[in-house]
């Protein structure tokens, strides 16, 4: 099976491709540019769902659920919104389809033309603050903490599965509040929330920061970002976090009663992350053998293969070890299939990517022992039946660990500071990875970088400390250095 993929290091976009659609996490649909994920795929989406709907709801957030269709005239009340959506939107113009009367097919009825046209949701911002209106009289309404899980559309040109899709799943939350500090701090508590889940349940260590003025979202004050290196040296933003200051409020008149009777603008934000995590996940950690998962988020954290096929006795130690595991929150399957070899059935499991692999023979358990492999390492070990149990418990969570360490040092092995553009250029094309290099704070700098290099900022890091330089591209005055890089 493992032949079947494309090594990392021969063609690392196939190498991805392959992973996807040889772990069965998703396909190609017949439109293009979107994608069906697969059960297998959707279940690591679901963990990662579940585990962020927790993560939300412990810090005062509830869920809801806004149309999917949006009136043209909402995307305009926001002019900085409209100019960073408009060459993204799918519009739907007519409701109703009819038989043509040539009798060649069906076609779009020309008198079912809707009076305004409907945007299928690129983001929400629009419908939600339109409705807020409604929702919000008083401070006594403050703070809306409010999150929803949905579809988008952004009619992207050059898609990928799961990184970059026509249509994605991600879940957006959208707060009002009483004042700036307010929204501030809840845009930054959702920043260290996505960064907390990256890194705890992902093991995919990540950069906080902010984003530049030309990188923020559209409509934004402030974008905060959570910023990932990939193994293949390109950056991957994770998640968003926007202080979105008092534009949307303003653009749909939400005002408030503060507790002198005062009217004002509600303060506001948005924040999200999407099924990107997945291919996210997929980048961080797998192999040219397969899939490689944190246990925290695999569908199926351990494995039982009977050696060489199942049998009365292995199947009774088998059936003991799963009540165990599970009796301990741990999910395990045992693959009787006696039409694979274990050689077969150990390809296919290291191809989805299963953290821990137990191996049950007959000559095994005469000598009261199984064989336990985990997925990161390769490495085996036989351990007595007794303490089956308490060793799977603690190698998952080392596992765990070994992923996070292993990607922090992939990340600070491929990060470089350079102080001149030559430096610059050289590690983009020979290493890759973040570069922290001075810029003089211009757009006009930042565009030409990207222009000369496809490197853009990733961000200004949170902990970035005053360092007094000069610019790499034009050695003008700067302060501090910021994170360059390509990517996804």
């Amino acid at each position: 099976m493992a032949k079947e993929i494309t090594g990392m290091s021969e063609d690392y976009s196939q190498w991805y491709i392959d992973i996807v659609k040889k772990a069965g996490l998703a396909d190609n649909s017949a439109v293009r540019g979107c994608m069906v994920i697969k059960p297998y795929g959707f279940a690591i989406w679901e963990n990662m769902r579940d585990q962020l709907d927790r993560m939300f709801k412990e810090t005062g957030h509830v869920n809801a659920y806004f149309p999917l269709f949006i009136p043209k005239s909402f995307l305009s009340r926001e002019a900085a919104h409209v100019d960073g959506f408009a060459k993204e939107c799918a519009v739907v113009t007519h409701h109703r389809l009819m038989n043509a009367p040539d009798g060649s097919g069906i076609i779009v009825d020309p008198d079912a033309k809707l009076e305004e046209e409907l945007i299928v949701r690129p983001t929400s911002e629009t419908i939600i603050w339109h409705t807020y209106k409604d929702w919000i009289n008083s401070y006594r309404d403050l703070p809306l903490l409010i999150n929803q899980w949905a579809n988008v559309v952004r009619w992207e040109m050059r898609t990928r599965l799961f990184l970059r899709t026509a249509e994605f799943l991600w879940q957006e939350g959208h707060t009002a509040h009483a004042t700036r500090e307010e929204a501030i701090t809840e845009a930054r508590l959702m920043q260290k929330v996505y960064a907390q889940f990256a890194e705890e349940y992902m093991a995919m260590p990540v950069i906080q920061g902010y984003k530049t003025p030309n990188e923020r979202f559209a409509g934004a004050e402030d974008t905060l970002t959570i910023e990932a290196l990939m193994q293949d040296g390109k950056a991957l933003q994770a998640g968003t976090s926007h202080f979105l200051g008092q534009n949307f409020a303003k653009a749909f008149d939400v005002k408030f009663l503060d507790e002198q009777n005062k009217e004002s603008y509600v303060w506001a934000t948005s924040w999200g992350v999407s099924t990107r995590l997945v291919g996210g996940l997929i980048m961080t950690h797998s192999d040219d053998d397969g899939l490689v998962l944190p246990p925290k988020l695999a569908p199926t954290k351990v494995v039982i293969v009977p050696i060489p096929k199942p049998a009365p006795e292995i199947n009774d130690v088998a059936e003991k070890i799963m009540r165990a595991l599970r009796s301990k929150g741990i999910s395990v399957i045992y693959d009787t299939d006696d039409k694979k070899r274990p050689g077969f059935k150990f390809a296919e499991h290291e191809l989805k990517g299963i953290p821990v692999r137990i191996g049950i023979g007959k000559r095994d358990l005469e000598n009261n022992q199984v064989e336990i492999a985990r997925r990161d390492t390769k490495e085996k070990t036989m351990q007595t039946l007794d303490n089956v149990e308490q060793y799977v418990q603690e190698l998952l969570a080392d596992i765990q660990q070994n992923l996070f360490n292993r990607a922090l040092q992939y990340r600070t092995e491929h990060t470089t500071k350079v102080d001149n553009f030559a430096d610059f250029q050289d590690v983009l094309d020979s290493k890759g990875g973040f570069i922290e290099a001075h810029w003089d704070g211009t757009t006009e700098t930042e565009l030409k970088i990207k222009e000369l290099t496809k490197a853009t900022i990733r961000c200004i890091p949170n902990d970035a400390v005053e360092e007094p330089g000069k610019c790499v591209f034009s050695g003008k005055d700067s302060s501090r250095r910021v994170l360059f890089a390509r990517a996804y």
